[in-house]
């Protein structure tokens, strides 16, 4: 049975090792982190040492590595991939730090379930109050919203009063996108793209040239022109030439991931050469979800 200190020494040396990719941890950085006497965190290592918690790494550059019974011992899932599960605060990553287990301490109903976060990384910068965005996990694509309502230093768990839960499809963007798309030629002119943004009720469209997409052209695009009496030029001469093509077998999590973090609200499907293949939008992305008009941002 391990003393409380010893679970925080452990706990604290499993953080540091998740962010440093592996490499060994040094006793001085332990009791930074924990404001205690760096011979109080030796003398406990090799207490954690003789339980096989921990291994010991010599050189200069050694230190400790906790074992996999270190991640067993404090209830901690790892695999020899492990994947990192993501969390937000206000809509930013926090660096450093991921989710390893995620328990529903109650869940009668979705606006009265809670959620016990077990967290690698220190938390000490979230607080009682906080909304957090998790996810999305690596095996189910699941995603959860909510405010913190507990915190365990302890054992680096955190409580959050859920507001959101999605789990997002494994479909591929492929089955989703629109392939009849609506393009503009690269010469085409601001009047005839006004006319079918109007008639198909869209706001933006790919440029094409030659059959490969060249660029993105917005309805704001075209009232910018228009706002600067710039009328007489054409499409090609104010389109953004960032495109962010897409392969139609990428998952529809990893797009949802790509359109936020860039801030655009289409993808353009093409194959390898190029060929427009079809167009994916912000809204085929959550209508693949669910049938609400918002979504959490992962």
């Amino acid at each position: 049975m391990l003393t409380s200190v010893q679970k925080e020494i452990l706990q604290t040396l499993i953080n540091l090792y998740q962010s440093s990719d592996g490499k060994s941890i040094k006793g001085e950085d332990i009791a930074e982190v924990m404001n205690r006497n760096p011979g109080t965190i030796r003398n406990q290592m090799q207490s954690l040492r003789s339980l096989s918690l921990v291994k010991g790494v010599p050189g200069p550059r050694g230190g400790y590595k906790p074992t996999i019974e270190a991640y067993h011992s404090l209830n901690i899932s790892i695999s020899e991939k492990e994947a990192k599960v993501p969390i937000y605060k206000n809509d930013e990553r926090l660096p450093d730090i991921s989710v390893a287990k995620i328990e529903f301490t109650s869940v009668p109903q979705q606006e009265e379930c809670e959620a016990a976060i077990k967290v690698l990384g220190t938390i000490k910068d979230l607080n009682l109050g906080d909304t957090i965005k998790i996810g999305p996990t690596p095996v189910n694509n699941l995603g959860i919203m909510g405010e913190i309502v507990g915190r365990d230093d302890m054992d680096n768990i955190l409580l959050v009063d859920t507001t959101t839960i999605r789990s997002i499809p494994k479909q591929t963007v492929g089955d989703i996108a629109s392939k009849n798309v609506i393009s503009l030629k690269i010469d085409c002119g601001l009047k005839e793209a006004a006319k079918i943004f109007s008639e198909n009720k869209i706001d933006g469209a790919p440029v094409i040239k030659e059959g490969k997409v060249v660029g993105v052209f917005t309805s704001t695009d075209l009232i910018n022109a228009l706002a600067n009496n710039m009328e007489d030029i054409v499409v090609g001469d104010l389109m953004s030439k960032e495109v962010i093509i897409i392969n139609e077998d990428l998952k529809i999590a990893k797009a949802i991931e790509i359109l936020f973090k860039k801030s655009i609200s289409r993808l353009m499907i093409a194959d390898k050469d190029n060929n427009l293949l079809g167009i994916v939008t912000r809204t085929d992305l959550i209508n693949s979800i669910t049938n609400f008009e918002e979504f959490p941002i992962f």
